[in-house]
């Protein structure tokens, strides 16, 4: 009798998982994120209080040597609102750099999704947590008597300008969470970045500045920001410094996307 024979049967292949496109894997993260952050409530209550107690500090410990009509409240708060967002953005650059300690960014390049969403969902999800920390700032000043005289339209450029400032930061923070080796390096050099506000009009005005200091506080990043939001609440006059606040926010955050894709791809790759 003849044996029959067949050929033996190939294998099965599992189809191809489908990639997460458009924002689908950006929302993912940015919940992802969000969620770390509800259970590090350290962190977001340290990046609410330090701004508060530096207010307070400011307000009532120097702001009467400084400006004894009591009205240095409302020229300080702009400053402290700017420095609300840089202690918030800066946690990014240490959850950054702990995702690639822990070495979950390489399972998520496993994963059929878009690399960048990673960081893009530290991002976004830092920007949410700064405007609250941000409002909550402003409604402590407004309590220790901040008076602003911002029309809604003003109050609505206000926040754009400040939402662009955080963003660009916040991208500024997350490239330097890639490029330290460590949560605790990450920290460190991000830590290097919250003095630039101590060296612009966001504390005191320009002009009593040392000479050799005041060219250094004139063209930094910082006081063309500050003094847009201090004009748009207090109805103060400025020149070209929105021009120049809206065209520092978006080269630093140019620059900061294409480093920090660049490290990412160079990174993360090689591990």
């Amino acid at each position: 009798m003849t044996a029959i024979t067949t050929a033996p049967t190939a294998p099965s292949v599992p189809a191809a998982r489908p990639r997460l496109r458009g924002a689908t894997a950006e929302l993912v993260f940015v919940g992802r994120s969000l969620r770390h952050s509800i259970r590090d409530g350290e962190s977001l209550l340290m990046a609410i209080m330090l701004p508060v107690m530096l207010m307070l500090m400011f307000t009532w410990v120097f702001g009467g040597a400084i400006d004894p009509s009591g009205a240095y409240v409302d020229y300080v708060v702009p400053g402290i609102i700017l420095t609300c967002a840089g202690f918030g953005a800066a946690s990014t650059a240490v959850y950054v750099a702990n995702d690639m300690r822990t070495g979950i960014i390489d399972r998520f390049r496993t994963m059929p999704l878009r690399a960048g969403a990673v960081l893009t969902g530290h991002v976004v999800a830092s920007l949410i947590r700064n405007l609250v920390a941000t409002a909550i700032v402003i409604g402590v000043g407004v309590l220790v008597g901040f008076r602003p005289t911002a029309t809604p339209g003003e109050w609505v450029l206000t926040a754009a300008l400040i939402a662009l400032y955080i963003l660009a930061i916040t991208y500024l923070f997350a490239a330097i969470g890639l490029a330290a080796g460590s949560p605790e390096g990450a920290n460190g050099y991000g830590f290097v970045l919250l003095f630039l506000p101590y060296l612009s009009s966001a504390f005191v005005p320009v002009e009593s500045m040392p000479d050799w200091l005041r060219p250094v506080a004139e063209h930094q990043p910082i006081t063309p920001i500050v003094e847009s939001i201090r004009s748009l609440l207090m109805g103060s006059t400025v020149d070209s410094e929105p021009v120049w606040a809206v065209i520092w926010c978006v080269l630093i955050l140019a620059i900061a996307v294409a480093w920090g894709a660049w490290l990412f791809r160079r990174k993360a790759g090689r591990r």
